[in-house]
């Protein structure tokens, strides 16, 4: 065998596969075949060194370990962008070039939650690669960038080049990230942006290629003296090159369509496998660029539109428990009231005593507040290098805060719980969660009226809620309460017994039983009669329903048969409200995923079809999964799926079972 030869056939064939499967989203090895050849390579060079390529993919491995961060002056500074946070200041950006006489076309781009790079090329060959720094001056993060498989080591072209664009992590490398240093007892990650900052940041570049980094390029300097005059054509250039440059980049024609833009990643931020924060939008033409010109900070021509902040600082005042409804004990912050998504957060749920300490949370900490989906504010994390010497560690409780009980933490849960059944907590939370929004829905009973109504004796129990009428007298007198209050809550109340049967079981507050699995239940079971008598068999076969639940949903209805029969009495409905779902033999009850492109459905389309027969559409394939359907140029989920012998569905195959539903 001819050593250099076969040297030269592996690194091209793997750095083609490198550049298909991380560049094109179009794998054509598998994994198996690409660490076969790796390690055929690697062992190759170890015994040839004189034939190692600059451009080698193992170089990507990792190994080389610093023992600081270089300086790397920027030859062109690397400036940021102005940020506007609404419409208005959308179009105050567009009103000032047009008053400098520019009728501009913008390139409206996702502006990527990550770290910012330059990468230096020369001869074609990766020369180094910088952060931003302070602009004028960055960190030499070479040994790091070279582990990024979305980087080329060697571009297309034998020229000298700089470009810049961002490092960053996939939603989904996070969160297996996250999976395994749990299990290593190791500190979550708190977000991709600094899960990102901080694998380039590492002396040990093995640590770095463990990450699985990503990288965009969306920015060429000096455009100009590659004959290019639009920055459109900056970016077609640099994909042919050879760098990876984001697809959802769109030239628009006026500031009406950059709103537009706007308006729609706004709405598919979610969906997009990494984190975006906003939009960035860019005069097309590099010559108005040029003539537009800089503030000592930002280009006049460019600016970053921000979505609303989910994300803010603020002071974590105290740390307090409550009981919930099954005894569980639940650490909640005390925060200094701050604005978040639109909605002042005054309180935030820790969960938990491993959640507050693997956060290292203080009483007296800067801590960062998101909202959860938008809806449920969370303490995601602490400023540790603002503290003063003045916070208090936290401690976890040992008793009861309400009725002094000692608390329990069953073997392998991270839970505390208060064991005494008849602690007046319980019963509390278990009035407010019946009358809570996704349960009963009763309007106008919040968590203190029930509080009050608890301690004064009118509410005990669920049935109690539809014998308030009973305390009219000694309510009306309660402060904050009148005639008219009052018939709003009894009409509240009266709409209540109208719901839908999921509202009630979820209601019910059976251990484990959410809003979701409430209402497959009721969709299944259709009336409670018929799920009352449903055996642990019948309930597990039902998808979703694991041993522990099906045991628990068995014992509550022998055990609560009385509470049932006094809800019927109140005429409280004890059916399911909702369209039954239709069943199919081929869909019904399996779990899918789609790659690729079906000719005669959209996507969405698909997956509301699905979900119509009662299966379930998921974006990744596992183990679980029990179909892929596959279109045309499907990407990596096609390979995963045969190795791990799911069955697949061709466009065909998939057409002839939907023409019989």
């Amino acid at each position: 065998m001819d050593a250099k030869l076969r040297i030269e056939e592996l690194v091209k064939l793997l750095n083609d596969a490198n550049y298909n499967y991380f560049v094109l989203d179009n794998p054509t090895i598998t994994d198996q075949e690409y660490d076969k050849y790796l390690r055929e390579l690697i062992n190759l060079e170890e015994k040839y060194p004189e034939y190692a390529q600059v451009d080698s993919p193992s170089k990507r491995v990792g190994g080389e370990v610093i023992d600081k961060f270089n300086k790397i002056t920027h030859k062109i500074p690397m400036l940021s962008l102005g940020n506007v946070f609404n419409e208005d200041e959308v179009r105050d950006f567009d009103a000032r070039i047009r008053k400098a006489g520019i009728n501009p076309e913008y390139v409206c781009e996702l502006k990527i939650d990550g770290l910012s790079v330059s990468l230096i090329y020369e001869h074609g060959i990766l020369k180094s690669g910088a952060t931003r720094g302070d602009g004028v001056v960055g960190e030499d993060i070479t040994h790091n960038v070279k582990t990024i498989k979305a980087i080329p080591l060697k571009i297309n072209r034998d020229i000298d080049i700089e470009v810049r664009g961002e490092i960053y992590m996939d939603k989904e490398t996070l969160t297996k990230l996250n999976r395994e240093r749990e299990l290593e007892g190791l500190p979550l990650l708190q977000n991709v942006r600094n899960a990102a900052a901080g694998s380039v940041r590492q002396l040990d570049s093995k640590i770095a290629a463990k990450r699985n980094l990503n990288n965009w390029i969306y920015h060429l300097p000096n455009p100009l003296d590659y004959g290019i005059d639009k920055h459109m054509d900056a970016l077609s250039f640099m994909k042919d090159l050879g760098f990876k440059v984001n697809s959802n980049n769109r030239l628009v024609k006026n500031i009406d369509e950059v709103i537009d833009f706007i308006n729609e990643y706004t709405e598919k931020r979610d969906s997009i496998p990494y984190e975006i924060d906003g939009i960035v939008i860019k005069v097309n033409d590099i010559h108005e660029q040029q003539e537009l010109g800089f503030t000592a900070k930002y280009p006049k021509w460019a600016t970053a539109y921000k979505f609303i902040a989910s994300e803010v600082l603020t002071k974590l005042t105290d740390i307090i428990f409550t009981v919930g409804r099954t005894g569980k004990i639940t650490p909640n912050a005390v925060l200094e009231p701050v604005l978040v998504a639109g909605s002042t957060v005054a309180r935030a749920t820790l969960h938990n005593e491993d959640f507050v300490n693997s956060l290292g949370l203080m009483i007296g900490d800067v801590v960062s507040i998101h909202k959860a989906g938008d809806v449920i504010p969370e303490v995601t994390g602490t400023k540790k290098e603002r503290r003063t010497g003045v916070e208090k560690p936290f401690q976890m409780i040992s008793e009861c805060p309400i009725c002094g009980t000692k608390l329990i933490k069953k073997e392998g849960q991270v839970d505390h719980y208060c064991p005494n059944q008849n602690c007046p907590a319980r019963g509390i939370e278990a009035l407010i969660h019946f009358a809570s929004r996704d349960a009963m829905n009763i309007d106008g009973l919040g968590d203190e009226i029930i509080e009050d109504f608890f301690n004064e004796g009118f509410l005990t129990k669920i049935t109690d809620f539809y014998h308030l009428k009973e305390h009219e007298d000694d309510i009306l007198v309660l402060e904050g309460f009148g005639r008219k209050s009052f018939d709003n809550m009894l009409t509240a109340l009266e709409n209540s017994k109208h719901n839908s049967l999921e509202k009630l079981l979820f209601g019910l507050g059976i251990p484990g039983i959410g809003s979701k699995t409430a209402k497959l239940l009721a969709e299944y079971f259709g009336n409670i009669d018929n799920l009352m008598h449903a055996s642990v068999e019948e309930l597990l076969s039902i998808k979703d329903i694991g041993d522990i639940l099906a045991e628990n949903i068995y014992n509550y209805f022998r055990n609560n048969q009385n509470l049932i029969y006094e809800l019927k009495m109140l005429d409280i409905n004890m059916n399911y409200l909702g369209v039954k779902k239709k069943t199919n033999e081929f869909i019904t009850g399996k779990k899918f995923v789609m790659t690729g492109a079906i000719s005669f459905m959209s996507r969405d389309e698909i997956k509301a079809l699905i979900e119509e027969y009662s299966g379930t559409f998921s974006e990744s394939v596992s183990k679980k999964t029990d179909v892929v359907i596959v279109g045309e140029n499907p990407g990596s989920k096609y390979d995963k799926a045969k190795e791990l012998g799911i069955t697949i569905w061709n466009e065909e195959m998939f057409k002839n079972i939907i023409d019989k539903l």
